[in-house]
């Protein structure tokens, strides 16, 4: 539908001027400005973003995302966060990397956090790791085959502007991992991992995709935590130290039951991750629940994932990408990646 103005001129003459349609994101409940109670119903659609067709949408509150993502283009689905006034972003994205957002002020009252993605707001938070220059990249020797790999930053496509791109070769199923030191904080032992990776057709060679975060403790030991979806086994699958923090024996159990494999994800879309985990003082990590697309798998395992490599105290997060087959090229991105600390 156009919409049509008239501007009166000298005399009788009238000049019709047309404008193109509004695209964008429509949000239909909660108002803006408004007082809810979580949970709460959030409805809204998008057709088109930036004269593109709409291909997914999604929504975060104030400054990470959160929850969920949908393919297509409309969602009504029920919301909780914590109390409050929060910005709601309602998000479309349109194929090249276009996206629009349309905000909402929301006032919340009751209900709480059960969903389990919203950190803390006392959190020690770091955003936009994938834009942190000094990533580093190196073959995985823990696996087989060989591999090399580069990695950088470009706007398309991109949520907001800065996706991080990841392409790795590979021979006989050769693993790249992908690295950069974000904090220091060695105190903290609860974490929230929040990032949203985009495959392309390349992904028929991806064998997992790795989410790792590596903190030094206060005793000078690592915990190494890690989650992968496993194309091996279809499943998620979460790391675990069967040695000692001396002779250190990483070792990947296939969470029965759970569902996941990277090559099933639909292409050139953007995919949210997140995981809850958290560790005890001498590194017996607890993985809670993941997230893919705002659906929660609870894994509520616990490991020993302690290790002596006497680093510096810092930590690291690792993006990993694992080859199938005898040889490939895989391109990955990822974007929005945020770390919470408590």
């Amino acid at each position: 539908m156009n919409i049509v103005g008239k501007l009166t001129l000298t005399g009788s003459a009238v000049l019709a001027l047309s404008f193109p349609a509004l695209a964008g994101v429509t949000v239909n409940s909660p108002a803006n400005n408004t007082t809810v109670t979580s949970p709460f119903e959030l409805t809204a659609s998008a057709s088109t973003c930036s004269s593109k067709g709409v291909v997914s949408m999604g929504y975060s509150f104030d400054s990470s995302p959160n929850a969920a993502v949908v393919n297509n283009q409309s969602i009504d689905t029920s919301v909780a966060v914590s109390a409050g006034t929060h910005t709601l972003h309602v998000k479309a994205w349109a194929p090249g990397g276009y996206s629009c957002v349309k905000d909402v002020t929301i006032s919340v009252t009751g209900g709480g956090n059960s969903s389990g993605s919203n950190p803390p707001s006392d959190a020690d938070t770091v955003s936009n790791i994938q834009a942190l220059s000094g990533w580093q990249t190196t073959h995985d020797t823990g696996g087989p085959g060989s591999s090399t790999g580069y990695t950088d930053v470009v706007s398309s496509p991109s949520l907001y502007g800065s996706a991080r791109r990841f392409v790795t070769s590979f021979q006989n199923a050769g693993d790249q991992r992908y690295s950069v030191v974000f904090s220091d904080n060695t105190s903290a032992k609860n974490f929230f991992y929040d990032g949203w990776v985009y495959l392309t057709s390349s992904s028929k060679y991806l064998a997992n995709v790795e989410l790792d975060l590596n903190q030094v403790m206060p005793n000078g030991e690592t915990a190494l935590m890690g989650i992968q979806c496993d194309g091996y086994s279809g499943n998620w699958a979460y790391n675990e130290n069967l040695g000692t923090d001396y002779s250190v024996q990483p070792h990947w159990h296939s969470v029965s039951g759970t569902t996941c494999n990277p090559r099933n994800w639909s292409q050139y879309t953007w995919h949210h991750i997140q995981v809850s985990l958290s560790r005890t003082d001498s590194g017996a990590v607890t993985y809670h629940s993941v997230w893919l697309d705002g659906v929660e798998t609870q894994l509520n395992v616990q490991a020993y994932c302690a290790a002596a490599l006497h680093w510096d105290p810092v930590i690291m997060t690792q993006f990993q990408v694992d080859g199938l087959g005898s040889s490939g090229t895989v391109t990955a991105y990822l974007d929005d990646l945020t770390l919470s600390m408590w």
